[in-house]
């Protein structure tokens, strides 16, 4: 995502801001936090332009929840342009579009040479998919009683029916995977992270009613992992261990780490699901991959040697410049 210039945009404001303004001055460790310090910034620089602050509380409420619903809605039906009948369903003033500038993006395009019609857009994709998992989180956790009702049926709308974390976990990962092009990928790794109670306490900020208590994320690990072992496609295994780290949980990769820093004489031969956390590992790499040798990583018979092991490095075998 560093080679997204929106994306490096967000990361320079939230990193000026945390060293600058933060009282805590601590770096974001994962997407999600990210993405929520960037929502604080845009309405604390929305209360500074407009002022009125007696009334910021409610306007934040009213506002990201509008928000979260119009995310989640296009997101639902596919869409990443939305028009001003859309805004209205989704409670937001179209007058006021404009005061969501670093969230949501007016912009104009010709549609059949007639007119100029207004259409609507998140500044990326990547925002939708934040606030569309935050809808679910809000949803889900039932604390705000303004949430509201989604009438239609989709397969995302399976996971405003879920009553414990597992299940909302679990079906949102299975959403996912069946997406082969990734289309879910950020807003499942999203909604994993907002099942933190650090994170859950960055909102606060933004919404008091909001509250936090840690989500049990155990089972919701146990069953990646298991994910990581069933599914053969390297991208989806990929942003599978990302989920891994919105969670806190480093204890695949780290065994990788550990058997990095042995000797490749008394190195094991590795498992399906540690191939994948491996190829996590190189490819998170700040060293640029120059060369990628299997040998490196197991003998003739090793894992690594099979089909399903090539596959699983496939990634790696794409970003090395040379392969033995």
């Amino acid at each position: 995502m560093c080679h997204i210039p929106v994306f490096c945009w967000m990361a320079a404001t939230v990193l000026e801001y945390m060293l600058t303004k933060a009282e805590s001055g601590e770096i974001p460790t994962s997407l999600t936090q990210m993405y929520t310090h960037f929502l604080i910034i845009q309405t604390k620089h929305r209360s500074q332009k407009y002022g009125n602050r007696d009334a910021d509380a409610l306007w934040n409420l009213k506002t990201i929840l509008s928000l979260c619903k119009l995310a989640f809605q296009q997101l639902e039906k596919g869409n990443l342009i939305f028009y001003e009948e859309d805004l209205r369903e989704s409670g937001i003033d179209v007058t006021e579009a404009s005061v969501y500038s670093g969230m949501c993006t007016e912009i104009f395009r010709e549609e059949a040479g007639l007119y100029q019609g207004k259409v609507f857009c998140f500044v990326h994709l990547s925002i939708q998919e934040f606030l569309a998992a935050l809808y679910v989180f809000l949803h889900f956790s039932k604390r705000e009683s303004n949430m509201p009702d989604q009438h239609h049926t989709s397969q995302l709308n399976s996971l405003l029916s879920a009553n414990k974390p597992h299940d909302l976990h679990q079906t949102a990962v299975d959403l996912a995977l069946r997406n082969e092009n990734g289309h879910l990928d950020l807003f499942l790794r999203f909604l994993l992270g907002l099942s933190l109670e650090s994170n859950q306490k960055l909102l606060q900020d933004l919404l008091p009613q909001t509250g936090s208590s840690s989500l049990n994320t155990e089972e919701t690990v146990k069953y990646i992992q298991q994910k990581i072992r069933e599914v053969p496609n390297p991208e989806r295994c990929i942003n599978l261990f990302h989920c891994l780290n919105e969670l806190n949980d480093p204890s695949l990769v780290d065994e990788v780490k550990g058997y990095l820093r042995k000797g490749k004489e008394t190195r094991e031969d590795l498992s399906l699901s540690q191939l994948s956390a491996l190829a996590f590992v190189l490819l998170l790499s700040d060293q640029e991959l120059e060369e990628f040798n299997l040998t490196d990583y197991g003998g003739w018979h090793s894992p690594v040697r099979s089909d399903a092991g090539l596959l699983r490095m496939l990634s790696v075998v794409k970003a090395s410049r040379r392969v033995k």
